[in-house]
Parts: structure tokens; C-alpha cells; sequence
């Protein structure tokens, strides 16, 4: 982030807005806007906003994961074979 361009005031991106999106853009880099000189709002490309959805839903992925596996580490859970019989037996599905 480019604290001199990405943070601009509400007043500023009001009489500027095409160029501020032009530049969003361009950049992909989010352009945070103060009001009366606190950061209030935080305005992204569409694009962008979408990689940083994904990004999180990743993120979110592994961290399942690294709780799955330190939980089968501490020998918490079952193997897949066992649970699959368990089914099998519990819905009365035959194995091919």
C-alpha cells in the first residue's frame, strides 16, 4: 500500500471518483478514505475484492485442515475405512 496514493480523504474521492477508480483499477490495491482524517471506508476493485474472498476461503481451508490434523496427532478420529463401514452397516449399503 502507497500510504501518499491508497489513503485519501471522502471530500477528495468525491470530486475525483473516476480517477481514484481508474487507479484502482490499475494498482488492484484497495484506497482507504478518511473522514475528518480518521479511515472510515475502504474501496476496492471488484476484481480484487473477489481474489481477497478467495484468498480467505484458502485460508480458511488450511486452517481446517492443520486443526484436522493436530486433532489425528492427539489420536482423536477415526479411519476413513471405519467410517465408511459405519455407513455402509447404517444405511444398508452393500460393498461392491
Amino acid at each position: 500500500m502507497n500510504i501518499e496514493r491508497d489513503i485519501q480523504s471522502l471530500s477528495n474521492f468525491k470530486r475525483n471518483t473516476s480517477e481514484v477508480i481508474k487507479q484502482l483499477k490499475e494498482t488492484g490495491e484497495p484506497v482507504v478514505l478518511t473522514i475528518n482524517g480518521k479511515a472510515e471506508l475502504v474501496v476496492q476493485d471488484a476484481a480484487a475484492y473477489q481474489e481477497l474472498l478467495e484468498l480467505r476461503d484458502r485460508m480458511e481451508a488450511i486452517a481446517g485442515i492443520r486443526r484436522s490434523l493436530a486433532s489425528m496427532e492427539c489420536g482423536k478420529g477415526r479411519p476413513a475405512e471405519d467410517v465408511f463401514a459405519d455407513l455402509r452397516k447404517k444405511h444398508n449399503i452393500t460393498a461392491r
